[in-house]
């Protein structure tokens, strides 16, 4: 009976949100307490989900302080220099803002916020990939696949997801899984490159009049692919590729320019401590440092980190007012959900549900396929959080797959960190908002870009989940 129930409850709960009849905040209350009164927990539940909710406060302090701390960076102009200069590097030569693409798209995906990340990325680089004739998919791709990469980081949704459902900390999920992200940046690098040379050959085989065969030393090539017009000039303008590049006519009147008015980069903004750069540079870099090598638990890290930013960038305590509530919409989305988390696995491990379940899935995994039990909950993910949210994986199937993977010896921490490799290829599914919204800011087809990004994103996924399993971060027998 509890076996049934217990699926019957992770399938109830995943319907309601991937068919939108509930939010999955009030989902991850409701039907567990509904499935744990039936079950017979009685006023028994209110012992099980303190118990869950004192097991999560850490990830739960880790996810406010977090996101509070690189929201701040954010307003004060941490991160502003570095755009401008990834915009002056990359100058005009397409490989160089394509690579420069996924340089602005890791540095600003460190808030993990997707929607934020795409709002400034476009913002920065779109009107530069209007004005060089540059394919706008290429953009949605590497930024795409850069984000979901680096959604890992503890204070992203599924690592904290994870962590939550399986009692363990964000932490420990996430450090020794390091390597592994440090690789998958390389290979989506590597993409990067290649699409940036695509590029190139592609502009100098349609419009040959203008580029020739050159790219080296400054000659650059511009000119919209297909349209007919890159030969176009005004003015009778002649001479060197990059005076000719002024000229060509593009989307627009080739006048485009990069503008971060209006986005959290908006230079005009109230909140920018221009004096305060290299001691916010300073105090960013001690945390991560201190991140990796792990001397602090990460929440308190952030607690101490967010406290010296805000009294040393907003003295006044009415601004220490005013910020902390500017992102209060973010912080109270993802807490809630951690602590919500709570009543789905108190409910599941109080009852005994999780246990039976997963007796039931040891008696039809063939012991010859337990000891792989991470590496197969890796594979799953690439799919599943491509079809379902994060929540239903998470905390639907994940802790099930994890209770199985302990009776054969496999350790939870190991599931969660195989589990949260899945990550590139998730956030390029249509039930993801953040990509609709890169989509519809670059005006690129859904279809174009899973396309171009599908592919790319499943080798990144293989990639970090068999380096994981080549450093140990993953069990493998």
């Amino acid at each position: 009976m509890l076996v049934a129930l217990g699926f019957l409850m992770v399938i109830t709960f995943m319907v309601l949100i991937m068919t939108k009849r509930m939010t999955p905040l009030l989902a991850l209350i409701i039907v567990p307490t509904a499935f744990g009164l039936f079950a017979g927990a009685g006023f028994g539940l209110g012992d099980m989900i303190m118990d869950a909710i004192k097991s999560m406060s850490g990830t739960a302090a880790l996810l406010m302080f977090a996101i509070m701390y690189f929201g701040l960076m954010i307003d004060v102009g941490l991160f502003d220099r570095l755009v401008a200069g990834i915009q002056k590097l990359v100058g005009n030569d397409p490989a160089k803002v394509i690579v420069g693409t996924a340089l602005l798209t890791a540095v600003i995906s460190l808030d993990g916020d997707g929607s934020t990340t795409f709002i400034v990325v476009t913002a920065a680089l779109l009107p530069i990939y209007q004005r060089l004739g540059l394919s706008p998919v290429v953009l949605t791709c590497v930024a795409g696949l850069t984000n979901g990469t680096l959604n890992i980081v503890p204070w992203g949704g599924p690592t904290a997801r994870a962590a939550a459902a399986l009692g363990v900390e964000a932490s420990d999920v996430f450090v020794p899984m390091l390597p592994s992200l440090g690789i998958a940046l390389v290979v989506i690098g590597i993409f990067a490159w290649q699409m940036g040379i695509a590029e190139r050959r592609r502009m100098q085989r349609e419009h040959p009049e203008l580029w020739g065969t050159s790219f080296g030393g400054g000659n650059l090539a511009g000119g919209q692919g297909g349209s007919g017009k890159g030969g176009k000039t005004r003015g009778g303008v002649s001479g060197s590729p990059i005076a000719v590049l002024e000229a060509v006519a593009t989307k627009g009147d080739g006048t485009e320019t990069a503008t971060m008015d209006g986005t959290v980069l908006d230079p005009n903004r109230e909140t920018l401590r221009p004096k305060l750069f290299f001691f916010n540079l300073a105090l960013t870099v001690a945390i991560m440092v201190l991140l990796v090598v792990d001397v602090l638990p990460l929440s308190y890290l952030f607690m101490i980190g967010t406290a010296i930013a805000l009294v040393v960038n907003f003295p006044k305590v009415s601004d220490q007012v005013k910020m902390i509530a500017s992102h209060s919409s973010e912080i109270i989305a993802v807490v809630s959900m951690v602590l919500g988390a709570a009543v789905l696995t108190g409910v599941l491990s109080g009852t005994g549900m999780v246990d039976a379940m997963s007796q039931w899935l040891v008696t039809i995994i063939p012991d010859s396929l337990g000891q792989y039990m991470a590496v197969i909950t890796g594979l799953i993910s690439i799919p599943a959080t491509f079809f379902m949210s994060n929540d239903a994986f998470y905390f639907g199937i994940l802790p099930v797959l994890t209770e199985a993977g302990a009776h054969f010896g496999v350790p939870a921490v190991d599931m969660a960190r195989a589990s949260i490799t899945g990550q590139p290829v998730h956030m390029q599914s249509p039930l993801v908002p953040a990509i609709l919204l890169l989509v519809s800011l670059a005006r690129v087809d859904l279809g174009d870009h899973h396309k171009k990004v599908l592919w790319r994103a499943l080798v990144v996924s293989l990639v970090m989940l068999a380096s994981g399993v080549l450093f140990g971060a993953i069990a493998m027998g």
